[in-house]
């Protein structure tokens, strides 16, 4: 893997006029600055994001303020549920408020919050500091990126990831082909009932699922343009292997009411020969009380389609308010999360993986957790493709699961699932 090593950049200086100092309650006398010298001012920033039982975000809240003492970070908790943290930031940010200045996001919210005013474009700052996109995985940086211009900056990052039993399982397939294939001929060894694992309920990780069959064939959805293209033969050839898997006889017969949850829980009861899903059924699968595999779990990259290997991007970003008041101290403790040593401290002490490249050569960062020092995972982030970047895109997931649903279920064909999510996508587009 190549190497690097950069050092983050000097925390810029502030340029402000006037701010209220929190100290007693009285009010901090302030002077005129040159060229935004402002080292003897104080901001305060809020940072929104989820909960984390870890500690891992105090402990780079703590760091942060050390290097930077003229800014402090106020942490404000968002609810555990995703989609409940989306909705309180939309009715936050479409009032205009400034009562958050930097705030954890989604991978698939960015292009949504950037189309709404919502989000801050980060372009500006990443030039003038120096910032190399290219030391960070493409995926991860097309995520934040919309019609151009990037607004999130990647902060840790997940993709999916085959597993196999390395007690029935020498070397893991290269192809889906060649997974079909092995998923026949093994199930039954060593106990288990199935071949194959996935997600195929009509929910999100249904998308998550299609668009890695989509992506290993050579089809988009949505490409770099935000102009939809899905009806191609390179995606009719993804959704056709996807069918077929689903409709294999080396599958659970209720593959169709399979979440992340389902395909866990067979999967650490040694019912299943192959498995696709996110890495953290690395650590049930290891643990020794609950699972039944213990010991016996590998796990390697998602199998190809015509030469391209695709894990479909999971992840978190961080941004800042558009509406915000202290958008340069904001910028200055992005910089940081997203940088080596804020993704240092995440990995490190918190167990995210890096969106880093060369952070996966750093001995603590590999010590941390097993799928850091993992060559497969690495190659699994490099490879991990994003779902459809669009403002709209609850919408774009929601018209791909139904017409999925009825190809999975052999209500339509996929050259008419290709066909109807293209025609139902652009007319979304249009209103």
């Amino acid at each position: 893997m190549k190497l690097w090593n950069k050092k983050v950049a000097g925390a810029t200086i502030l340029s402000m006029s006037m701010l209220l100092a929190a100290c007693n309650g009285s009010e901090k006398e302030t002077t005129d600055t040159k060229d935004g010298d402002t080292s003897d001012k104080k901001v305060e920033i809020v940072y929104a994001s989820g909960v984390d039982v870890t500690g891992a975000t105090d402990k780079l809240i703590a760091a942060f303020e050390e290097k930077n003492p003229n800014i402090t970070v106020k942490r404000q908790e968002m609810p555990a549920d995703t989609g409940a943290s989306h909705d309180q930031y939309v009715t936050t940010f479409s009032s205009k408020s400034a009562e958050i200045d930097v705030f954890d996001a989604d991978v698939i919210w960015p292009a949504e919050f950037a189309q709404a005013q919502y989000a801050l474009e980060l372009d500006r700052f990443i030039e003038a500091d120096g910032i190399n996109m290219d030391d960070y995985f493409p995926g991860t940086v097309q995520s934040g990126n919309f019609n151009g211009r990037q607004y999130a900056m990647p902060k840790y990052t997940d993709a999916g990831l085959l597993f196999y039993r390395k007690d029935i399982v020498e070397t893991p397939p290269k192809t889906w082909d060649e997974l079909f294939d092995m998923a026949s001929e093994l199930k039954g060894k060593e106990g288990t009932e199935f071949g194959y694992l996935m997600q195929a309920n009509q929910y999100e990780g249904l998308v998550c699922n299609a668009v890695e069959f989509i992506a290993a064939y050579g089809g988009q959805v949505v490409d770099e343009n935000n102009e939809v293209v899905v009806n191609t033969p390179e995606t009719v050839a993804g959704i056709t292997k996807m069918v077929e898997f689903v409709n294999s006889d080396f599958v659970p017969s209720n593959i169709l009411s399979f979440q992340e949850t389902e395909t866990n829980n067979a999967w650490v009861g040694g019912q299943s020969v192959f498995a696709r899903n996110w890495p953290y059924m690395q650590s049930t699968s290891e643990d020794k009380e609950a699972s039944k595999v213990a010991g016996n779990v590998g796990f390697a990259v998602l199998p190809s389609g015509d030469g391209t290997n695709a894990a479909t991007l999971g992840g978190w970003m961080s941004m800042i308010n558009r509406y915000s008041e202290n958008q340069e101290a904001a910028w200055e403790f992005v910089k940081f999360m997203s940088g080596p040593e804020g993704q240092k401290i995440s990995a490190v002490d918190g167990g995210r993986a890096p969106t880093i490249e060369a952070l996966y050569d750093d001995e603590e960062v590999k010590e941390a957790a097993v799928l850091f020092s993992n060559e497969e995972f690495v190659a699994t982030l490099q490879n991990a493709v994003p779902r459809p970047v669009s403002p709209i895109y609850p919408l774009i997931s929601n018209i791909m699961q139904v017409e999925l649903s009825k190809a999975l279920a052999k209500d339509i064909t996929p050259e008419e699932a290709a066909k109807n999510m293209q025609d139902k996508i652009v007319a979304a587009m249009a209103e």
